[in-house]
């Protein structure tokens, strides 16, 4: 099951924001994000993204499908909340890219897709003329009911190609989990690497 990769640009963002909004939602509803995600948050979402000059989207296709895509921006035209740790930090979000997300179908996972993800992504960003990247993930406790027993495969990988969890770089974001009735806060752990 080779993937073909392709940047999107200009009109082909707008095409494929119907497909990506349902990837996103789908990957993200397992562990470890249990995101109860909304199509109309994610096209509003990825509208943003799609109308920035300095962002960049990232699909992998089989066929003629799109199972995984990857996305990414300057740091300064995320929300608020994604900069605020940053800025505490005396950090400033104009000097770093911002890798958004990586979502892709699990059967088409441990082929490489997240090598060339990052790789498209840290060549944008280098090409733009930043000299680091960031990305967050969530932190779940350790006694989560819904914990599964892939937890923390990725560090390796992440840490593999040059990531670093840095230690007070933590953003709070709320969304509602699978299952539940209610959004509840989440912490979110950011890693940085300088190009």
């Amino acid at each position: 099951m080779s993937l073909r990769y392709a940047a999107l640009k200009g009109d082909l963002r707008k095409h494929a924001i119907d497909a990506l909004a349902k990837l996103r939602i789908g990957v993200f509803k397992d562990w470890p994000y249990l995101y109860d995600g909304s199509f109309a948050y994610e096209q509003k979402y990825l509208s943003k993204l799609a109308a920035s000059e300095r962002a960049i989207i990232v699909i992998a296709q089989y066929e003629q499908t799109i199972v995984g895509a990857a996305t990414g921006c300057p740091l300064s035209e995320e929300h608020h909340d994604f900069k605020a740790p940053f800025e505490t930090a005396g950090r400033s979000p104009d000097d770093i890219f911002y890798c958004s997300e990586s979502v892709l179908i699990p059967s088409f996972r441990g082929k490489g897709a997240g090598h060339v993800f990052f790789d498209m992504r840290e060549e944008h960003a280098r090409n733009l003329g930043f000299k680091s990247t960031a990305f967050c993930t969530v932190i779940r406790p350790p006694d989560h009911p819904k914990r599964t027993d892939n937890v923390g495969y990725l560090d390796a990988f992440w840490r593999k190609r040059g990531y670093q969890p840095e230690p007070g770089l933590i953003a709070n974001f709320s969304w509602r989990d699978r299952d539940d009735h209610n959004e509840s806060t989440k912490q979110m752990q950011f890693w940085t690497k300088q190009l």
